[in-house]
């Protein structure tokens, strides 16, 4: 079954340095005929500004996907290890 979301309708929080959307319920956005999608629990989209980005924080038992559209994304994780993004390319982290 075809899901149309309009990208008007999803969940939204703008935080300045984050314009984030969110396909199924994240955050303080809750709705409760979007809670996922068998185990694929958060779809956001998100756009954060240059130079700017999350502070380290943890992560545990998932699998993290990002799809860069534009510009280009740094990682940092606790272990060390870091890597850069760009446009086009994904990356794939387990947690």
């Amino acid at each position: 079954m075809i899901d149309i979301r309009k990208f008007d309708s999803l969940g939204h929080a703008n935080h300045g340095w984050l314009d984030a959307r969110h396909h199924f319920s994240f955050a303080n956005y809750h709705d409760p005929k979007r809670m996922g999608w068998g185990a694929l629990r958060v779809w956001n989209d998100d756009a954060i500004a240059a130079q700017a980005g999350f502070p380290p924080h943890p992560h545990r038992d998932m699998e993290i996907i990002t799809y860069v559209r534009t510009g280009a994304i740094s990682h940092r994780d606790s272990m060390g290890n870091s890597g850069r993004t760009a446009a086009g390319d994904v990356q794939v982290m387990s947690a």
